[in-house]
């Protein structure tokens, strides 16, 4: 665990994919017993920083959405010991194996909600309620649902006593929606079903927008469904990663991960999302996107690669993925690349190239591997190395990009290959 703020900020892109994986929900509640509470004159100016260092110059730009990030209390929906880092743009654990989601993927989510005054609005997986407390002044009414009981009781609570009114909590199974309440002028999905639920459509209004992640478990799609005579019609957005759900939803997933065989998707990065240059399947993008290569510039192979690229030393520039993987059954894993580079400087710290994190059932980091670190200038070169697997392991993060370096790393034909126990 990080035992100091410095550290957690060093790490604060890397956790936040794991709003997301929720890899730090089974830490002990006390990483921030020495840190000194901070006053609500520190947090109200940490929360300007934030929404100013890790919100707005991330893209999200509504003034509506950037002002109400501003004047939600992140800090007020967490376990007392993490408070001292609700500002950090990263998942903190909220018990029960859940997170807070970090305040970018809240923010870019209520962004493309397009919220009105008048809208009503549904949310799925309501968690520790700072997505609805951010949905509060920009809407009507906000009906929320969480399946995890303590989780949302404590969301209701916090709700209450700090009194947004205008927000509405349920117990329960969220893809069931809210018929009698139904219909709503949006709907916000905060976990991610490997399609979307039919009660939901049905409880859409004409003309309604829904905000939801969809997909396998490790390969998610954040998308903006529109529905028109009835039926949905779907605007992809970006990748993403959403923390398992709970429940026979995500037991009954028709495809499940492979822990036998991990793999990458997408490691050419020839695939990209809608019309974006974003790749698919590579989630968190800080400072990252594909190319396309030219006589100047050629890929390594194919049509695409991946450019980090990053001038301000520490300033978080990756990408990354997840997987199942099972140290019992895999024993080594051989990581290989294509590598190039211009002008990177690294100071202590800081890794550029690509980080393997091995996570055990409690999704607790119990080992980590690196191919790298890269320095200096050079074209297009192989780069291989074969890492133990612990036998623990269970799930795994692959992590590429400069990781707080400066300069231009470029990446292509990423590839992980598993070594079976016994061979």
């Amino acid at each position: 665990m990080w035992k100091s703020a410095s550290e957690l900020r060093q790490n604060a892109g890397f956790l936040g994919v794991f709003a997301i994986l929720s890899l730090l929900c089974t830490a002990p509640l006390n990483v921030a017993a020495q840190a000194p509470a901070p006053t609500e004159q520190e947090y109200a100016a940490q929360r300007a920083k934030m929404v100013a260092e890790e919100i707005e110059a991330a893209g999200v730009k509504d003034p509506r959405v950037l002002k109400a990030m501003q004047a939600t209390p992140r800090h007020q929906f967490m376990p007392s010991a993490y408070r001292p880092y609700a500002y950090l743009d990263a998942a903190l654990p909220i018990g029960d194996r859940q997170t807070i989601s970090p305040p970018f993927v809240v923010a870019y989510m209520t962004e493309q909600l397009r919220p009105k005054a008048t809208d009503r609005v549904l949310e799925i997986g309501t968690g520790s309620g700072y997505q609805a407390a951010v949905l509060s002044p920009l809407v009507k009414d906000v009906y929320t649902i969480e399946i995890v009981e303590p989780l949302g009781k404590r969301a209701k609570r916090a709700l209450e006593r700090l009194k947004y009114d205008n927000v509405h909590v349920r117990i329960g199974d969220g893809f069931k929606g809210w018929p009698e309440a139904a219909p709503f002028d949006k709907i916000i999905v905060t976990c991610s079903p490997e399609s979307v639920p039919q009660p939901l459509v049905d409880q859409l209004r004409e003309g309604g927008e829904m905000i939801i992640p969809v997909g396998e478990r490790y390969q998610q799609n954040l998308v903006r469904m529109t529905k028109r005579d009835g039926k949905l019609e779907s605007e992809p957005l970006q990748a993403t990663l959403f923390v398992p759900m709970t429940g026979a939803a995500e037991d009954s997933r028709q495809v499940q991960p492979d822990p036998l065989h991990p793999t990458v998707r997408n490691g050419g990065f020839e695939e990209v999302v809608g019309k974006t240059s974003d790749p698919v399947g590579w989630h968190y993008l800080r400072q990252a996107t594909t190319v396309e290569g030219s006589a100047d510039e050629p890929a390594s192979g194919g049509k695409r690669f991946i450019r980090f690229t990053n001038s301000e030393p520490g300033l978080i520039s990756q990408a990354l993925q997840g997987m199942a993987i099972d140290g019992r059954k895999v024993s080594q894993i051989e990581v290989s690349c294509q590598v190039g580079a211009k002008g990177i400087a690294a100071a202590a710290g800081e890794t550029p190239g690509v980080i393997v994190n091995f996570y055990d059932e409690r999704r607790a980091v119990i080992d980590t591997v690196e191919l790298g670190p890269w320095k200096g200038t050079f074209g297009w070169r192989r780069e291989e190395r074969m890492v133990r697997v612990p036998l623990a392991a269970r799930e795994a993060i692959i992590r590429i990009g400069l990781n707080g370096a400066t300069g231009r790393l470029d990446l292509d034909d990423l590839e992980l290959r598993a070594v079976h126990a016994g061979k």
